[in-house]
């Protein structure tokens, strides 16, 4: 039951998740974004975010700074929407990363939960994992790597003229390099190395699956 307190929370968070729309066998949705928004704040559980269970030109990333002047915490399913299928597989697409440059720039980092949610059988699965869960870390280096600072300082300043210069030179700054830097570091395969390990992985274990 939500908000069980025979459970404990150090372990297992309760989160509501919202969904604007219903296909096929839920075409009745009771659980909107506005009903479970004041759900959560009312039992005191988290508000879920999914990525894909939005109108497609409704911004996500609007909505944490809102929620999180209400909600002390927020769990996030980062996924794909495609013509109002949610689950498809996490990539580095523009709302991923306006999302996570809105959590960084707000300093909450902290106080967000983030999940991978998405499947697709028409693909190997353990490549859709390592392209999804490294599209959802490479948006969080991008919202690391912003002038957020400086962006502030000039808004603050009234130097629109600067911050706007600043936002479009953040767009050519060549994070990819490091982004393998990091791979390095942490002993994982960087750019698309990690393909040949699928690869191998799919000849030994998968091919052998009747």
């Amino acid at each position: 039951m939500l908000g069980d307190q025979s459970v404990s929370g150090k372990h297992c968070i309760d989160a509501v998740e919202g969904k604007l729309f219903g296909l096929g066998s839920e075409d009745y949705v009771v659980g909107s974004h506005e009903f479970y928004s004041s759900y959560a704040q009312s039992r005191k559980v988290v508000p879920c975010l999914d990525l894909g269970h939005y109108h497609p030109t409704e911004s996500v990333a609007d909505k944490i700074s809102a929620l999180l002047q209400f909600h002390p915490r927020l769990l996030l399913h980062t996924s794909r929407p495609i013509r109002w299928d949610s689950d498809h597989v996490v990539i580095l697409d523009d709302p991923v990363k306006a999302l996570f440059t809105e959590i960084v720039r707000g300093g909450v980092l902290n106080r967000v939960f983030v999940a991978l949610d998405f499947f697709d059988a028409s693909i190997n699965r353990i490549a859709a994992y390592v392209v999804g869960a490294r599209a959802t870390r490479q948006a969080i280096l991008l919202g690391l790597l912003d002038p957020s600072k400086r962006l502030k300082a000039a808004d603050t300043g009234g130097r629109g003229h600067e911050r706007l210069a600043l936002m479009e030179q953040a767009k050519a700054m060549p994070w990819g390099a490091v982004w393998d830097e990091l791979c390095v570091r942490a002993g994982t395969r960087p750019a698309e190395t990690w393909l040949a390990d699928v690869a191998k992985y799919e000849s030994n274990v998968l091919s052998k699956r009747s």
